[in-house]
C-alpha cells in the first residue's frame, strides 16, 4: 500500500457513510471504517478527529464563509437581501455533492448526538451572520432577528434539498424557502394583531 493515497479522505468518508447507513452511527467504530476503506487508523487521523468529524468535516468553515459573503454583498442591498444573496452564493459549491450530502443527512437524522452537533454548528453560523449584518450597519436587534430568519431559511432549504436532491439544487431551494417566508409574512394583517 502506498504511503500516501490521494483518495484516502474520500475513501474513508464513503466507507463511514456506508457503515453508518448499514448499522447505525453508534454501532460503527473507527477501526471498522478504516478496515472497510482499506486504510489505517493513522490515515483516518490525518483527515478526521473522530467519527463525527467524517460527517461534519468542513462545516466549521460555514460561519466564516457565510459572514464573509454577507460582508461582500452589494452594499446597496437591504440587510435580508444581502443575507439571502450570501446564502445562495455559499450554497453553490455544494450542488455537485447532493447525493453524499443526502446520505450524511440520513445518518444525522438517526442520532440525537449528531443532531445536537448540527444545531451547534447552525447557532455559530447565526451568530457570525448577525455580526456581519451589524458590521453592514444593521441595528443589533434587527441583525439578530434577520440572522435567525436567514438561517431558518437555509435550514429549511437544506432539508428540502436533501429530501429530494434530484428535483432542485440548494440555491433554488433557498429561493423557494425565502419566497415561502415572504408569502407567509405578506399574508399577515399586522393591524389585526392584539395590541400590548
Amino acid at each position: 500500500m502506498p504511503r500516501w493515497d490521494p483518495n484516502a479522505e474520500d475513501r474513508l468518508r464513503e466507507a463511514a457513510v456506508e457503515l453508518f447507513l448499514e448499522r447505525g452511527y453508534e454501532n460503527v467504530t473507527v477501526a471498522e471504517i478504516t478496515e472497510r476503506a482499506g486504510l489505517t487508523r493513522r490515515s483516518f487521523s490525518r483527515y478526521f478527529a473522530d467519527k463525527r468529524d467524517v460527517l461534519f468535516a468542513g462545516s466549521e468553515r460555514l460561519p466564516a464563509v457565510l459572514a464573509d459573503s454577507v460582508r461582500q454583498a452589494d452594499p446597496a442591498l437591504p440587510p435580508f437581501e444581502a443575507l439571502l444573496a450570501a446564502l445562495i452564493e455559499t450554497a453553490g459549491p455544494l450542488t455537485d455533492q447532493a447525493a453524499l450530502v443526502a446520505q450524511r443527512q440520513a445518518v444525522v437524522r438517526t442520532s440525537p448526538e449528531l443532531q445536537e452537533r448540527g444545531r451547534t454548528k447552525l447557532a455559530a453560523a447565526t451568530e457570525a451572520v448577525a455580526e456581519a449584518l451589524r458590521e453592514r450597519g444593521t441595528a443589533a436587534s434587527q441583525a439578530a432577528l434577520l440572522a435567525e430568519a436567514g438561517i431558518a431559511v437555509f435550514r429549511t432549504a437544506f432539508q428540502r434539498w436533501t429530501d429530494r436532491p434530484d428535483e432542485a439544487g440548494l440555491p433554488a431551494r433557498i429561493r423557494e424557502a425565502a419566497a415561502d417566508l415572504a408569502a407567509g409574512l405578506a399574508a399577515v394583517d399586522f393591524t389585526a394583531l392584539p395590541r400590548p
